[in-house]
This record gives structure tokens, C-alpha cells and sequence, in this order.
């Protein structure tokens, strides 16, 4: 009997381990706080378990059809019924999250849920402005809501966790990637990104139980708007100083915004790639910031460490890219294959992926995913909420807010509303799928209203169109190279004749909407294909040309710049973008946009940005060549950093300080009077720049350190103040210490970096 009963306790052992599912378990015990539950989940999950949750694969086959038989999708498929997958990604729609949900919480021994990730960089199918457009407005409650709008969208859907912001500082039109980042600052990006995160997440870590919240991810962690040569994939070699005081700030406010995981990049850092680099993930993110969530690899970039020559195989590559603090693998299948293997020879410490795991876990319970794991698989709301109304008229205003007027000489905007002959150029301007732009993989295609369709809303004048010249030679696809028109005028005389017979010539030209993001590097930045040619051919018929630009990155465009009278840059503007367009050239809007990156005269300038450094010979003192500057071309941007024009004007005036002479850490007030001079109502982001002038480190001979976004009616005048702390007055050495040293300090107050009012005060 003794023995009959000792076999009956084996059994039912065995039995109780392998149907947890049946049972209460008690991480599930929604009393207790996160980290409680985590410290009962984690001493039941097998080696194996936890390495399940390290391990994130691409959606595989057509999850609510039949199991898949053979190849990537069997294996993983059949890891996800083992609880060795612990995020998926670009499984989207409530009935395919539904179904992959049901298999992790129902058919695996834990029931631990998955954290569905997507790239909702812009919008999820009602499509905001790309964030560099975005940026251009300035406006940071704008862009929460913005963000606000896609979590709203994605969670409909069954998403919980989006691959954004970029807060990559760049200065490199070259690269493609800067459509994705708020440009070539560290402190408008720092802003944007705190902003983004918010609109994402919510203003705590407890909004993020709300349905229609999702996790935010800072990327790509560090240094990636400063690859070589602008080209997509290449390594970076920067200083300490921009490290530590260009590209770092915008990540620290991230976490400031209480952002719940990062990406780390595919570039290389002082040699090591990103994703090996233990100086960024544990060092400064987890160790001097206290960053709790998880970091997750960009796609591949674990395996690619052995491309890179930085690890001499998969085990290598595995064992690195733990060890240095990337927690979660993005379908590089080495940390499912070789992890365990790893730990087990004690290569890897068990410890190091017992936190990766509970930082996972942390942010799963956060969501309220374990509380209800098919919270974000409501059919109904996401038939309510995608694409509403409201979300349609919340990206609008978002485009509006987005165009920058760069020029207008003539006054030939706005538009009239009435006895105009207007004619419409340009195979862009009658587009409904380049305005998406890219990274817009949920939305379907031939979605955006066209500039077309929203000028045809204005019926009390005489609108022709003609397309002039086709910008492509085929179909761009998110996957394909965009091949450009070079060769076929035949549109031209059509377009030529709209022309002359037009009061105003409106032409949309620039780049496709698959021409800028990720792997779209260019060496050219003019207008692609025949466009240039034709704007020409155009303007010689009629010279009142309005050029509005549809990009994703800075142009150069120097023939515009000095002959056509009215230049928008009109961005990609989404979904929106014809109706955000008419409403500006019209004056129903007035465009209060600034740009958040310079534009270059030429390639050959980048990259260029307003915060440079002044050289030992910054002006020609002798009247002889030997300063610095260029043989051929100005030294200066086409349009800087901060420029944007209005349809009124704005005067500033008693630019003022409280003092001349300050303590550490007293506040320098800071106050300008700003009056609305012209004949609209309109809104100015009023700019304050900071020069140090001279420091242990040299400093940017300008830096900004405020902005303010003013509404003026026609005749008011308005004080903006501003304050300047220790926060805003020092930098980081090459250590990465913060310093606010003794010295005198310019500061400059105006609508753009290039020109305002100047002062100056002491610091003792």
C-alpha cells in the first residue's frame, strides 16, 4: 500500500505541473501589485520558458486558417504551442490577434500572453503626416493627439505595442530614415518624442490598462541619424560630446515620459554594433537612467553582428547581444535556438535572462494583458474606430499644422476663392497613394485625398489639371525600388498650354511616397525624374507659380528657391493631405509650419544644420581665400532651421532680461513682446537660441532652448516669457558629466535660427 501511494502522489504531481491551465494560478491574483506577479511566475517557468520569452517572430501564415505544414511557419507555429514565443509582430486585426492570443494563453502551459507589435509610425490606417512633417508644426499637443489617434486605431485592432517614436536626431537629408525622427535638434526632438510617448501611452504607466493605450518604443538606440554618408545600414563614428549632447537627450526624455521599451539600431558605436553594446544598454539605459522596461533588437540585427565581423557565430553572437542588454530577439531565431544551450554551459548567466524576462513580463502585466488577455480583440470598437470621422478630422488638422510656407514674393497666396483660372500641374498632385508615404503598411493603398480632390472643393473657380509628366516608370511598392520617369515628355505641351492660359499655376512635384524611409539613401536630393525640366518648361509659359512640395526629407532645390514666387513644402501628409493642401493655398488655414531640419543649396552641403560650430577662421578678416567656406556655393542653408513663413507678419520687440548677472542655478527670465503686424490672424512659434560663449567644450554657436507657439489676431501683441535653468544652460563633457560653467551667454529671440533679437547675461 505504501508503495501504491507513493506512485498515486507522483501522478498527481505530474498531473498538477502539466495542467496549470486548469488551475488558479496565482500570478494571476490582480491584488497583488506587478511585481509580485512577476515574482510568482517567474520561479515556474522552465529555462526554456523564459528563453520563450526573449524571442519575437513575424506573423507566419494565415492565422485563422489550418495550422501550417512545413517550412519557418510549422516551426514557428509549433513554438508558439510550446510558450516559446513571447511577442509576434505584424499580425494585425482582431480576429488574427485573436487567434494567435488563444493559442499562447489556452494551448501553453503558463498561458503567458502575447505583446503584439507593429510599426505604427505614422498612424495605423488613417494616416497622420510622416513625424518629420509633424515636427514642422511645432505644436507638441498636436502631435500627442496625433499619437493619441493611432493607439487609438491600433488598439482597435488588436495591437498593444508600437515600434515608435524615432527620436533619432539627424542632419542628413541623404538619409532616407529621417522622414521617421523630428529632425536635426536634440531639443525639439527631445519635446516631440516626451509628446509622442504620451500620445501613445497615456501620462501614466497605469493608462496604459486603458483599451486604447498602447506601449511606446524609443529607437533606435543610439547614434543611427549619423550612419556615413547618409546611407542606410552604415556604421557611425561620432565624439563623446555629440553622443552625449545631440543624440542622447532626445532618448532620455523618452524615458522621462515613462516610454516602456526601446529598440536598440543597426549601426555600429565606437566599433561595437548597437546591439552588442554594453556601454549603452546597461551602462547609461538601464544603469545611469533606471530604465525598467525591455529592449528589444531591431530586425535581425542579432544575427547581423556576425555580418558586422563583431561575432564569429550564432552561440557568439547570442551570448553578446544578452550579456550586453538586448532583451527581446526580432526574428533573428538565435536566442530560441542557442540561449538554453548557453545558460546551460554557463556561458550565459541564468540571471541576465531572468531580467530580460521580468522586464518583459512587467511591461505584459502593465498592459493588463494577463488580467485580459483579449482586451485589445473588441470586433465591434474596431469597426467603430477605424477610420472615423473624428480620427479623419484629427489627422487633418494635424496635416494643416505640418506645411511650412517658405516663399510667397508675389502674394500670390492665398489663392482667391473666386475668378481665378488656376491650373493644376503635376502627376503628384492627382495621386492618392504617394501622399500616404511610407511606413504606412496598414492602410491600403489609393486612400489619401489627392491635392486634386480638395482644390475641386473650391467651385467658384476654373480648375484644369494636367499631370505634365508621369514621375514613375512602374509601381513603387514598400518592398521594391521606386524607377523614375527620364525619358517620356509626352505631357509636357498639354501641361504648357494649362499653363499660359492660367492666372496661377499650381505644381505638385517632389519625391513618391516610397522614396524616403528605410533603405531609401539618396546622393541626389533635386527633384527626381523629369520634374525639374518641367517646372522649368512651366514657368517660362507663366511665371506665377505656386510649387507645393511633397517630401520626406529636405530638397535641394536652388532654381526654385531664387525664380518661383510661392513655395509650400506640403510634407506627406497622410490621409488628408489634398483637403490639408486646398485649405492652406486657399487661407482658409494660415500656415504657421517652421522647419525642423535645414535645407541644403545642394548635396554637396550635407549635412547641414543650424547648431554647428564655429571653426578657428569663420569669416574672411583678410579678404583672402583661406577661411572657411565654399568656392562655389554660400555656406548657409536654402531655408534654415526654424524658417517658416505666414500669411500675416510678426515684429518683435523689448527683447528682456530680469538681470545682466546670475548665480548657479538662478533662473534667467527671458520675455519678448511679439505683434501680429499683418493683415491675418495666424500663429508664430516664437524661437529662443542660447550661445555659450566659450566652455571647457566648445559649444554650437546657437542652441535652442525654448519655443513658444502664439496665437495673434491681426494688430495684437502678446509677451511671451521664457525660462532658462541650469537644465537649458549646460552640456555634457566627454564623460558624460552635466556641467554648468561661469561665463557669458548670447541669447537671440525670433521666428526662425537664422535671424531675431540678441542679448546677452553672465553667469558668475
Amino acid at each position: 500500500m505504501k508503495n501504491k501511494k507513493i506512485i498515486i502522489i507522483g501522478v498527481l504531481s505530474l498531473f498538477t505541473v502539466g495542467n496549470m491551465n486548469a488551475q488558479k494560478k496565482p500570478y494571476l491574483d490582480k491584488n497583488k501589485t506587478v511585481e509580485q506577479r512577476i515574482d510568482l511566475l517567474l520561479p515556474l517557468m522552465t529555462l526554456e520558458e523564459k528563453v520563450g520569452q526573449m524571442n519575437q517572430y513575424n506573423g507566419f501564415w494565415d492565422v485563422t486558417g489550418p495550422a501550417p505544414k512545413g517550412g519557418t511557419a510549422e516551426l514557428k507555429y509549433e513554438h508558439l504551442r510550446k510558450g516559446l514565443v513571447g511577442s509576434m509582430l505584424t499580425v494585425r486585426g482582431v480576429k488574427e490577434v485573436r487567434a494567435v492570443q488563444k493559442i499562447a494563453v489556452e494551448e501553453t502551459r503558463l498561458g503567458i500572453p502575447l505583446i503584439i507589435g507593429f510599426d505604427v509610425i505614422h498612424g495605423y490606417k488613417t494616416l497622420s503626416p510622416i513625424p518629420l512633417a509633424e515636427a514642422a508644426s511645432w505644436d507638441l499637443e498636436a502631435i500627442k493627439k496625433s499619437a493619441a489617434i493611432a493607439a487609438d486605431e491600433a488598439s482597435a485592432s488588436g495591437i498593444n505595442w508600437t515600434f515608435g517614436p524615432n527620436v533619432d536626431v539627424a542632419n542628413d537629408a541623404r538619409w532616407g530614415r529621417v522622414m521617421e525622427g523630428a529632425g536635426e535638434d536634440p531639443y525639439l526632438g527631445s519635446k516631440v518624442g516626451y509628446a509622442r510617448v504620451k500620445g501613445f501611452q497615456g501620462e501614466t504607466v497605469a493608462d496604459l490598462q486603458k483599451v486604447n493605450t498602447i506601449a511606446a518604443c524609443a529607437k533606435h538606440f543610439a547614434a543611427y541619424g549619423y550612419v556615413e554618408a547618409g546611407l542606410e545600414y552604415n556604421i557611425v563614428d561620432i565624439s563623446n560630446s555629440k553622443l552625449y549632447n545631440s543624440v542622447l537627450p532626445p532618448f532620455e526624455a523618452t524615458v522621462d515620459a515613462g516610454v516602456r521599451t526601446f529598440m536598440n539600431s543597426f549601426n555600429t558605436l565606437n566599433g561595437v554594433p548597437a546591439t552588442g553594446n554594453a556601454f549603452l544598454q546597461r551602462d547609461i539605459l538601464k544603469g545611469k537612467w533606471k530604465f525598467d522596461g525591455f529592449v528589444i533588437s531591431d530586425y535581425a540585427s542579432i544575427r547581423e553582428m556576425i555580418a558586422h565581423g563583431y561575432a564569429k557565430d550564432e552561440a557568439d553572437a547570442t551570448a553578446k547581444a544578452v550579456i550586453a542588454g538586448s532583451d527581446m530577439d526580432m526574428e533573428s531565431y538565435l536566442y530560441v535556438v542557442k540561449l538554453v544551450d548557453l545558460v546551460k554551459s554557463g556561458k550565459v548567466k541564468e540571471s541576465l535572462v531572468d531580467d530580460a524576462v521580468r522586464r518583459i513580463l512587467r511591461v505584459k502585466f502593465e498592459l493588463g494583458l494577463f488580467d485580459d488577455p483579449y482586451r485589445y480583440c473588441d470586433e465591434k470598437r474596431e469597426k467603430e474606430v477605424v477610420g472615423s470621422k473624428a480620427n479623419n478630422e484629427g489627422v487633418l488638422d494635424m496635416a494643416k499644422k505640418s506645411i511650412v510656407l517658405l516663399k510667397n514674393d508675389k502674394n500670390l497666396l492665398p489663392l482667391k476663392k473666386s475668378g481665378q483660372k488656376i491650373a493644376l500641374i503635376g502627376a503628384l498632385a492627382n495621386d492618392k497613394n504617394s501622399p500616404l508615404g511610407s511606413w504606412r503598411i496598414a492602410a491600403s493603398d489609393d486612400t489619401a485625398v489627392s491635392v486634386l480632390e480638395g482644390m475641386q472643393q473650391y467651385k467658384e473657380n476654373q480648375l484644369t489639371f494636367e499631370k505634365g509628366v508621369d514621375l514613375l516608370k512602374q509601381k513603387a511598392t514598400f518592398l521594391t525600388e521606386t524607377v523614375f520617369n527620364t525619358t517620356d515628355k509626352s505631357g509636357f505641351e498639354a501641361a504648357k498650354k494649362a499653363a499660359k492660359n492660367a492666372d496661377v499655376v499650381v505644381m505638385v512635384l517632389g519625391e513618391y511616397g516610397f522614396q524616403s524611409g528605410e533603405g531609401r539613401s539618396r546622393t541626389d536630393l533635386n527633384l527626381p525624374g523629369l520634374q525639374q525640366e518641367l517646372l522649368e518648361e512651366i514657368y517660362k509659359v507663366n511665371p506665377n507659380v505656386v510649387l507645393v512640395l511633397n517630401n520626406g526629407r529636405p530638397l535641394s532645390i536652388p532654381w526654385a528657391a531664387e525664380n518661383v514666387p510661392a513655395i509650400v513644402e506640403a510634407w506627406h501628409l497622410g490621409t488628408q493631405t489634398g483637403n490639408a493642401v486646398a485649405q492652406v493655398l486657399y487661407g482658409d488655414y494660415n500656415p504657421s509650419g517652421k522647419l525642423p531640419m535645414s535645407f541644403p543649396r545642394n548635396v554637396g552641403q550635407v549635412p547641414i544644420y543650424y547648431n554647428k560650430y564655429s571653426t578657428g577662421r569663420p569669416i574672411d578678416s583678410d579678404k583672402n581665400v583661406f577661411w572657411s567656406h565654399y568656392m562655389d556655393v554660400e555656406k548657409t542653408p536654402q531655408f534654415p532651421f526654424g524658417f517658416g513663413l505666414s500669411y500675416t507678419t510678426f515684429d518683435y520687440k523689448n527683447l528682456k532680461l530680469n538681470k545682466n548677472s546670475f548665480a548657479k542655478g538662478e533662473k534667467v527670465e527671458v520675455s519678448v513682446e511679439v505683434t501680429n503686424s499683418g493683415n491675418y490672424d495666424g500663429k508664430e512659434v516664437v524661437q529662443l537660441y542660447i550661445h555659450d560663449e566659450f566652455a571647457s567644450i566648445i559649444r554650437p554657436i546657437k542652441e535652442l532652448k525654448g519655443f513658444e507657439l502664439v496665437n495673434l489676431k491681426k494688430g495684437e501683441t502678446k509677451t511671451v516669457k521664457f525660462t532658462l535653468t541650469d537644465k537649458e544652460l549646460g552640456f555634457y563633457n566627454n564623460e558624460g558629466k552635466y556641467l554648468v560653467e561661469p561665463g557669458t551667454f548670447k541669447i537671440m529671440v525670433g521666428g526662425s535660427s537664422d535671424k531675431g533679437l540678441q542679448s546677452g547675461f553672465e553667469i558668475l
